[in-house]
Formats: structure tokens, C-alpha cells, sequence
């Protein structure tokens, strides 16, 4: 039984690995766009800020992003700041991203939920000026219609209640500069944090893999399918 049960995880850790392969190499949209006369502008950019599960993405503190996120201000976030140097964004499943601020605090309820099913939350963090340079971070520079795309499919994950405000989650943050909220969605392994920054990579106008479900093969697949 044991050795049939062994076998059972193998298999099926062997085709969750080439579904990740296969997901990562093949393009989605399979064919770039073209871009329009409308896409032209001068670029500007934003940043993805990837661990080894987990990627947000990071918006500069420009105008047009204060204002759409001003809500950010009214919970205390210091978004206007001169210290800011970029407004990150994350999508994750509400049990894991409120219970493990790190993995010295994982505990098994929360990755139960994570690998199953569990309501999605949004997290937001404030950074400091960051090189682009280093690991673990992604620049790509979009076009003003890319660049509002991308910002309003993020505030589009925010859940909103019935006078259509977001709905933040009352004293649970990490420190003094970030702030959870409810977002839109439901979380597993399969439909995880990484998919969802895919996703809305492929609303600005990106190209990534079809299912990238880990940090490593979403940010191949945008550098391989994009000109960065």
C-alpha cells in the first residue's frame, strides 16, 4: 500500500512538473498583438517583485495612481510620502497571506487552504526606491494604454461593498506600511497568486505562459514573450 501510494505521488508530481514546463513554453496570447497608433506614448513602468512562490505587482507613486488608490491614504498607508518609490500589490489566498507574515510561522491549516480552496484577499506594501537590477525583480516598461490597463485590472480585484468601497481587513497588516483588503476570487494551488499577476500582465497587453502557477516560469515566459 505504501509503495503504491509512493508510486501515486511520483506520478502525479511528475505531471504537475510538466504541466508547469508546458504551461511556461507554451505563449498566451499565442500570437503577439499588434500594437496601435493609440499604444503610443512615452513608457512607463512597473515592477514585478518575485520570491520563489510569490510575485506582486509594483506600481510607481505617479499621480494617476494616487488618485485611483486614494483610499490607500484614508487607511493610514503614507502613499504621498517623497520616501515611496513604489506601491506594490499582491493577490493570495486570505488564510495563508493573513496567518504567515514568514515560513517560521507556516502552520498547517493555512497551507491545507492554500493547496485547496480558500477566499482570495489583496495585500499592499509600500517600498522604497528599488534597483531593477536585482534579483528577484522584473522591469517592464508599458505604454500609457498598457500602463492604465494594468492599474485598473488591479483595482478591479479589490471587492467593493454596496456604496462601492473597498473593504479592508480590520488590524491585520505586517507592520506600519502595508494593509490587507477582501479581494475578488477564489485561491488554490492551481489558481494561485502568480496565475492571477499573469492574468493581469495579459490585460495590459503581455504575452505570458498559458498556466504559470510558480514565479521562476511566469518570469521567463514575460522576458522570453515580451521585448524587456
Amino acid at each position: 500500500m505504501m509503495r503504491r501510494a509512493a508510486l501515486a505521488f511520483a506520478v502525479l508530481a511528475a505531471l504537475a512538473a510538466v504541466a508547469a514546463l508546458l504551461g511556461a513554453a507554451l505563449p498566451r496570447p499565442f500570437l503577439a498583438a499588434k500594437q496601435s497608433e493609440q499604444d503610443a506614448g512615452p513608457l512607463r513602468r512597473i515592477l514585478i517583485f518575485a520570491n520563489p512562490i510569490h510575485t506582486d505587482i509594483a506600481l510607481p507613486p505617479d499621480p494617476d495612481v494616487l488618485a485611483s488608490f486614494a483610499f490607500l491614504r484614508e487607511d493610514g498607508l503614507p502613499i504621498d510620502d517623497p520616501a515611496v518609490g513604489w506601491i506594490a500589490f499582491g493577490w493570495g489566498g486570505r488564510s495563508f497571506y493573513l496567518e504567515t507574515p514568514t515560513w517560521a510561522e507556516l502552520k498547517p491549516g493555512p497551507a491545507f487552504r492554500a493547496l485547496t480552496l480558500d477566499r482570495a484577499v489583496m495585500h499592499v506594501a509600500l517600498a522604497g526606491e528599488v534597483d531593477p537590477a536585482q534579483a528577484g525583480v522584473l522591469a517592464l516598461d508599458l505604454t500609457p494604454a498598457q500602463f492604465q490597463r494594468i492599474l485598473d485590472d488591479v483595482l478591479a480585484s479589490f471587492t467593493r461593498n454596496a456604496e462601492g468601497a473597498v473593504v479592508p481587513i480590520e488590524g491585520r497588516s505586517y507592520g506600519l506600511y502595508d494593509r490587507f483588503y477582501e479581494a475578488n476570487g477564489w485561491f488554490n494551488a492551481l489558481v494561485g497568486c502568480n496565475v492571477w499577476t499573469a492574468s493581469a500582465l495579459r490585460s495590459a497587453g503581455l504575452r505570458t505562459g498559458w498556466w504559470n502557477p510558480l514565479p521562476l516560469s511566469l518570469l521567463w515566459s514575460v522576458e522570453t514573450y515580451n521585448p524587456v
